[in-house]
């Protein structure tokens, strides 16, 4: 009989702890999700990795706008000039006034009758002769000075043909950006694989702090069940009655705390994969998988797993390219001092009509072609100042990258170390949680024959408790420092190490902008950082 009940016991034990998973499980309505699934929702499903690639976007766009000085410029232009009142208004005016009389007696040279066609064109000659006596501005009036309507059409080309070096700082400055963008969307694929990997065990963990504490409550209920029989009958105290009504009713909210932690858990993880919210999910990789997880984006961004040197991650490699767009920067303010040669043409075709239309009237050409050169002689110190200020821009450079390699190798060390620890608490947690479940058995059975007390079986339950739920986070915690490490190249540096590898943003000047440094945060194992 006794060992009928101590089999019911631990029955009624393992229902309660692994009920509730495999309930979730079981739900026809839930979405099965493996971790491997939810990584392959992860990258199509991050807004972080989607800013860093508009960021690509943003550089390329730079790059090309920073390459564009190399090539010939080319435009075009159409413009109407139409003049009310001009200085010239009043020879036309002159014209006008003395063209009458004289004309008329002009006239006559051309209109005597008899003549053969030799004397009608002398006649012709001397009237125009006489014309020209009579108004002197008629020779100006088909000169474009004062005319009421003007169209212009075209074009403009310019060639840079000596910058100084400004054009190739600009080029560096643009590619430096473009290569730590790129970076940082592998920085950004990296951090979302890690944040789904922690929402997910994160909500693992809820789920099985869930069923520990439903079972502690079970246990406590139980207790109290047998505690009020012992009392009826006269083999228990009220004393002991009250303990055990104290104990179960203290067990009731750390059940609620625990349901409160496992939904915010999922809320996170549905969050990151863009599933609907209320859309129940049933997650499949147990918690007590310590294998790392075979998903293709882990590999793609892990080769080889493991690799921890400094300078194949991530944050060093972006400090070594705004060394490089710093040195562009410097570049460019360097060639402010040398000559600028550049070559321009314009071309125009020129109309006077003496309506609006631009249509039938006879156009006249103007193609001009010059050679600028420039020479700054004095500018009150302004190039000097620009030229110290990106010396020291490319000083600082340099010390955040050594500053960030220093970090960087912190930060690889204590990775390593993390994932000793993890595994060592793992291994432990083994065997301790067998212990404690053996003797909360033990005195259970003692309890309900009366060989132990309600305290003694109240330390075995939390002992027994501690080390299921010990045993929970240090899987968790293995399983995320394994992919801590894999991921590790590919990862930016903790919060609270990270350092700007970036310059400012800079102006339309420069056609370059730098793109910040992805920041992230690692995971601590424990529960200290996340």
């Amino acid at each position: 009989m006794k060992a009928a009940g101590w089999v019911a016991g631990a029955v009624a034990l393992l229902v309660a702890v692994t009920g509730p998973l495999a309930g979730q499980a079981a739900d026809p309505a839930a979405r099965r999700l493996s971790l491997v699934e939810a990584l392959q929702l992860a990258e199509r499903s991050s807004e972080l990795v989607g800013i860093a690639r508009t960021d690509v976007d943003r550089a390329r766009g730079d790059r090309r706008r920073a390459r564009s000085g190399y090539y010939p410029q080319l435009s075009g232009a159409a413009s109407y000039q139409r003049t009310l009142r001009s200085q010239f208004s009043a020879l036309q005016q002159d014209g006008d006034s003395g063209s009458g009389a004289p004309a008329d007696q002009c006239d006559r040279f051309v209109a005597q009758p008899g003549l053969s066609v030799e004397e009608r064109l002398a006649a012709l000659e001397d009237s125009l002769e006489c014309s020209s006596a009579a108004d002197p501005f008629a020779n100006f009036r088909n000169l474009p000075f004062g005319r009421e309507n003007t169209y212009r059409f075209g074009l403009s080309a310019s060639q840079n043909l000596f910058t100084g070096g400004r054009l190739g700082g600009l080029s560096q400055t643009a590619n430096a950006d473009l290569r730590s963008a790129e970076l940082g969307v592998t920085a950004a694929q990296a951090q979302t694989l890690l944040d789904v990997t922690v929402a997910y065990y994160d909500a693992t963990l809820g789920e099985r702090l869930v069923a520990i504490a439903e079972a502690t409550l079970q246990q406590a209920e139980t207790t109290l069940v047998q505690t009020q029989l012992g009392e009826e009958v006269g083999n228990q105290s009220e004393f002991e009655l009250l303990r055990a009504r104290v104990t179960r009713d203290n067990q009731r909210p750390v059940v609620i705390q625990r349901r409160a932690e496992r939904d915010l858990a999922y809320i996170r993880l549905k969050q990151l994969l863009d599933l609907p919210l209320q859309q129940p999910v049933a997650l499949t990789t147990d918690l007590g998988d310590t294998t790392l997880a075979r998903a293709p984006e882990l590999a793609a961004l892990a080769p080889p797993p493991g690799d921890t040197g400094i300078d194949r991650r991530v944050a060093v490699r972006q400090a070594a390219e705004a060394v490089a767009s710093e040195g562009g920067q410097l570049r460019v303010a360097r060639a402010q001092r040398l000559p600028q040669l550049t070559l321009a043409s314009d071309f125009a075709e020129l109309g006077y009509p003496s309506n609006l239309s631009p249509f039938g009237t006879d156009y006249v050409a103007d193609w001009t072609v010059s050679l600028s050169l420039s020479v700054p002689l004095f500018t009150g110190g302004r190039i000097r100042g620009e030229v110290e200020s990106a010396r020291a821009s490319v000083a600082q450079a340099r010390l955040r990258l050594k500053q960030t390699r220093e970090r960087a190798e912190l930060d690889a060390r204590s990775a390593q170390l993390q994932l000793g620890a993890a595994a060592v608490s793992w291994e432990a947690s083994a065997g301790t949680e067998e212990q404690a479940a053996r003797a909360y058995q033990i005195a259970e059975l003692r309890y309900r024959e009366g060989l132990s007390t309600q305290t003694e079986l109240n330390e075995l339950r939390i002992q027994l408790a501690q080390a299921q739920s010990t045993r929970a986070r240090a899987a968790r915690d293995l399983q995320l420092a394994k992919i801590q490490l894999a991921l590790l190249p590919a990862l930016p540096l903790p919060a609270g190490t990270a350092s700007s590898t970036g310059g400012a943003t800079r102006g339309a000047s420069s056609g370059t902008t730098t793109a910040p440094a992805t920041s992230g945060t690692g995971v601590q194992v424990g529960g200290a950082r996340q």
